[in-house]
């Protein structure tokens, strides 16, 4: 895993959103070593509306953290 995280403070909310982008990615990566299973499971999950809802909902549980961990911008 290249680029380490090292905090969760943004200037923006949209950096912020990008952040929790990240944090999702960073977690599959961490759930799933290998690029090959990876590529490979893709094609399903990618067609399948409640595999892209969730997704959604892990970037969003993670936005709400970064989100917070910036006093929500004020």
């Amino acid at each position: 895993m290249s680029e380490r995280i090292t905090s969760l403070r943004t200037k923006t909310p949209q950096e912020g959103f990008e952040l929790a982008v990240k944090l999702a990615q960073k977690g599959v990566l961490v759930t799933q070593p290998s690029e090959t299973i990876r590529k490979k499971l893709r094609p399903k999950y990618s067609k399948d509306a409640d595999s892209l809802i969730m997704a959604s909902q892990v970037i969003a549980i993670h936005f709400q953290t970064v989100a917070a961990a910036n006093n929500y911008w004020k």
